[in-house]
């Protein structure tokens, strides 16, 4: 083996570079004019399903934690946000498993957000953003820390993570905000036909106060099912709602509609979700499902799928950035989709550190 001899700096030398830079540093921080925030997530997991599957996933409809008895990392994230005046920039890496199930027609996998904005106003009640960002669709994060359950909802799995384009927000004041988009398609980074017009998507929040969000939006843009492309028409809807401090409820529902060739293909997904909070560490929530897509409109596996579902959560937080969870979920099909079966039970924990 090669000896490599490594130099050594003198101890004054290192104390006098550091003397010279290290305020060059903290006077850059304190600037005004250019502001750095950076923050990650690290989401571990193990996950079982009772009726073992052939394939490496769980269910073939379900993207993030569905690997089965393996411990993995859902999603690993680095991010930083660099602002200068009126405009800003936010770039965010990624891994995990969440990554290789939700990202697997895309090139670029790495970036999980990047994107410029522009705060259009004094009282920055417009802002302009282009690039890579999270979906303005639905309640559930694909960083789930906050997530009332530690898996997500079949709903929240088959809408969109992120997406690609033009986002301008209006938010006259602290009751309303209302967001129009262009963008790439439905989960889209690259856009698979350029020949299609943008996908336009539409979102109105409302909080009569504070404790209580209602929530609309909407997606409508050309998407191929199989060989065919025909219009996605598309409603997100949801009240979130916090009765207490340690009671918490959301209700919400998608509709869709999907062109083919024989006429329009729909789907349909009410959901329930109640959270309680005992005291700081603990917290349990239960979630009832229903998902319906007779016409395969959104999920084409081989027959159609229509499910029920309950899950319950128990959580136990370590500290503000760390979180230990466990859910026990329970899916009953009228076709036996779920490995070969008609009913599935699934467990997965999780630990994960999010600051």
């Amino acid at each position: 083996m090669e000896n490599h001899q490594h130099y050594r700096y003198p101890t004054s030398f290192v104390k006098a570079i550091l003397w010279v830079v290290w305020p060059v540093f903290i006077s850059w921080g304190q600037t005004d004019s250019l502001r750095f925030e950076w923050g990650g997530l690290v989401d571990t997991y193990y996950a079982y399903a009772l009726r073992e599957p052939q394939q490496e996933q769980k269910l073939p409809f379900q993207y993030s934690y569905n690997r089965h008895n393996e411990w993995a990392i859902n999603l690993a994230l680095v991010r930083g946000k660099v602002s200068y005046q009126n405009t800003y920039a936010v770039v965010a890496l990624q891994a995990g498993t969440y990554v290789e199930d939700n990202y697997a027609q895309e090139s670029i996998q790495l970036l999980n957000e990047a994107y410029v904005g522009i705060v259009l106003d004094r009282a920055q009640k417009h802002r302009l953003e282009v690039g890579i960002m999270p979906s303005y669709i639905g309640f559930e994060s694909a960083t789930t820390f906050h997530n009332y359950t530690l898996t997500r909802s079949l709903l929240a799995d088959n809408s969109p993570y992120f997406m690609t384009g033009l986002a301008y927000r209006y938010q006259p004041n602290t009751r309303w905000m209302f967001g129009a988009w262009l963008t790439n398609g439905w989960q889209r980074i690259r856009k698979p036909d350029r020949t299609s017009a943008p996908g336009v998507g539409t979102q109105l929040t409302f909080k009569p106060k504070t404790q209580h969000t209602l929530n609309w939006s909407t997606y409508a843009g050309e998407e191929a099912v199989g060989l065919y492309t025909g219009m996605r028409w598309f409603h997100n809807l949801y009240w979130e709602a916090q009765w207490s401090a340690k009671w918490q409820t959301i209700v919400g529902w998608d509709l869709g509609w999907q062109k083919a060739p024989e006429g329009y293909r729909h789907w349909s997904a009410p959901i329930l979700m109640v959270r309680y909070t005992p005291n700081t560490h603990w917290q349990m929530a239960a979630r009832v499902e229903y998902y319906t897509d007779p016409e395969q409109a959104l999920i084409q596996e081989s027959l159609p799928l229509t499910t029920w579902g309950v899950s319950g959560n128990v959580d136990y937080r370590v500290n503000a950035y760390c979180k230990l969870r466990s859910e026990v979920r329970h899916l009953n099909a009228t076709q036996p989709l779920l490995n070969g079966q008609s009913t599935q039970w699934l467990w997965t924990t999780g630990l994960a550190f999010m600051f």
